[in-house]
């Protein structure tokens, strides 16, 4: 558990669309095995310490006839800014995904003090 002390807690989310690969025949949409998408997402502002992030799917698109696998996480996490990875494997084959993300943890507050 994380506690706040002498700290505001701030809060950033946002909604991506991280790929859209049946538009151009992309590797998560003709490939086989494993497969990862990555991008790197900026707060708009940077947090004091090093957030807690929370990734989920917002919306994926999947060919019928194949299984379903998938594994959204996020990686690389700092004070600025972390990277949401998507990754899937065998025969799955992914059109699109979107991925909604919430960021949690301490900022400055203009009341501290740093004595």
């Amino acid at each position: 558990m994380r506690k706040f002390s002498q700290h505001s807690l701030g809060i950033d989310q946002g909604d991506l669309v991280l790929f859209s690969d049946f538009e151009d025949d992309g590797e998560m949409w003709t490939g086989e095995g494993p497969r990862e998408a990555r991008r790197r997402v900026r707060f708009a502002e940077g947090f004091a310490v090093v957030p807690v992030v929370q990734t989920s799917m917002s919306m994926w698109d999947i060919a019928r006839g194949t299984n379903s696998r998938a594994d959204v996480t996020a990686e690389r996490i700092d004070r600025d800014g972390f990277d949401i990875v998507f990754r899937t494997w065998g025969d799955t084959r992914v059109a699109r995904v979107r991925v909604a993300w919430i960021a949690l943890g301490a900022v400055a507050n203009d009341d501290g003090w740093d004595v």
